[in-house]
């Protein structure tokens, strides 16, 4: 059968949370026509198959589309999150996302969505029922799936278990009733967190959870990402305390020591320095109750378990059939090279800034419709790859801020800045002044205090020692 042909300026590959945020500022700046292909069956991506009590791990108000709040930006009266900006629960995003597709981008008559289909490459896709499309695409092909996201449940264990041993992904907590003997968690990553916080809610004894980690992680505090006026004090003091962390810091060990000492960063146990930094989010309640569990084994990562013991890279530990095993060992946030956002017909989606993806969605469409050329594009989006050592918590931040300097010098793409939801360092300095002479006073002032942060950085990753980079 024939390929059934369409027409329209961009083919948008995903509508996950990357190719909602896109297509949202697309249609918001433009007059521009979409086709949004997907392989899930309603928007969201990786949300639509996550576990069943996973929670956003930054306040709601933070996340989704630059267009639509999502949440009331409430204050959580309980819970481990108790005083801070709400949480958005996995039914939350999934509901959210489908409204922005339902009530927003469908009725303008510009957007088409095309769910449960695969796309073959080359301008192709195919339905569920198998009709096949061809899309004449006049501007670009818009990959949002680039960064490929993984949930646990979107794959098997990346390890051999035999059949006599349970091992399952969160999703299947809930639907098991009967009490296990033993608990045992495979990750370190925040999905590792959630379902330790999970187990420990539901009255499970620390005694009974055994925790593989093969790296500790860093960890973000909650508290410092609370973006609202009831925390502008706390926010402006933690500012101020990170930065003169980074400029009195003598070494990489140093600066963090500095960090956890001004409460930017956590760690799970101060004994073991962490090597691993992701962008978990966790509160400082959260934090105490993970640390509740002793039983942590650092032998490296699972290679296979077998009826009596889990074989890691460095040694085995004794398991058995009555033992439930947890894999939450996924690389959700996942490094990839970095390629130019802009190339020809094509868009590549990726992260602008650490660990902000919508926010780097957006600001990626806007630049398209509001620039010409892509190299001027390009030097706009520079690529900043998720952070995977504790290294790179300082090339990432680095990295921010010599973007936020570059955007700085554009009066345009500052004014979009200071009016983006998603703009999360729109609520740490206040917009440039209206006159000329104080705007250049403002900005000569924001050059210096980044560029001295910026030096000392630099200075900090030449004399690093190497093994903080493993």
């Amino acid at each position: 059968m024939a390929a059934r042909a369409i027409e329209t300026d961009y083919l948008v590959i995903g509508a996950g949370a990357t190719g909602m945020a896109f297509v949202d500022t697309l249609v918001a700046e433009s007059s521009a026509t979409a086709v949004v292909v997907d392989r899930y069956h309603r928007p969201g991506g990786h949300w639509t198959m996550a576990y069943p009590f996973v929670r956003l791990h930054q306040p709601s108000a933070a996340y989704g589309v630059n267009s639509r709040q999502l949440g009331s930006n409430g204050i959580d009266l309980t819970g481990w999150n108790r005083g801070l900006y709400e949480l958005a629960t996995v039914g939350e995003v999934c509901a959210y996302f489908d409204a922005v597709m339902q009530q927003q981008l469908l009725p303008t008559g510009r957007v088409s969505y095309f769910p449960m289909c695969e796309y073959q490459g080359d301008r192709h896709f195919r339905t569920f029922s198998g009709d096949h499309y061809e899309v004449n695409v006049k501007r670009r092909i818009v990959d949002t799936t680039y960064m490929k996201v993984m949930v646990p449940s979107m794959r098997p264990p990346p390890y051999h278990v035999v059949p006599e041993i349970r091992c399952v992904p969160p999703n299947e907590l809930p639907n098991i009733r009967q009490r296990c003997a033993r608990y045992v968690i495979i990750g370190a990553g925040k999905t590792a967190m959630d379902t330790c916080q999970w187990l420990l809610w539901y009255g499970i004894e620390p005694a009974d959870i055994t925790w593989v980690r093969p790296r500790d992680p860093w960890l973000i505090n909650r508290v410092s990402l609370q973006f609202g006026a009831e925390f502008a004090n706390c926010m402006a003091a933690g500012i101020s305390a990170e930065n003169e962390a980074i400029m009195e810091g003598t070494s990489i060990d140093d600066l963090f020591e500095r960090l956890v000492a001004s409460e930017r960063l956590l760690r799970l146990d101060d004994s073991v320095r962490p090597t691993m930094f992701r962008c978990a989010v966790v509160s400082p309640m959260e934090c105490e109750q993970l640390r509740r569990v002793r039983n942590v084994v650092r032998l490296g990562r699972v290679q296979h378990i077998v009826e009596n013991r889990i074989v890691l890279d460095s040694g085995t530990v004794p398991t058995d059939a009555g033992t439930l095993h947890i894999d939450c060992s996924t690389d959700g946030l996942g490094t990839r090279p970095t390629v130019p956002v802009f190339q020809g017909s094509h868009i590549t989606v990726q992260p602008l800034r650490r660990c902000q993806q919508v926010f780097s969605a957006a600001f990626i469409a806007h630049v398209e419709v509001a620039y010409s050329n892509d190299s001027v594009k390009n030097n706009l989006c520079a690529p900043d790859p998720h952070p995977d050592t504790d290294l790179d918590w300082v090339r990432t931040t680095l990295q921010r801020n010599r973007a936020y300097l570059q955007w700085l010098e554009d009066d345009d793409l500052q004014e979009w800045l200071d009016d983006a939801r998603l703009n999360l360092l729109r609520y740490l300095s206040p917009k440039l002044p209206s006159d000329p002479a104080a705007r250049e006073q403002v900005r000569r002032q924001r050059r210096i205090t980044m560029e001295a942060l910026n030096a000392k950085l630099e200075r900090l990753l030449l004399s690093a020692r190497p093994s903080s980079a493993t």
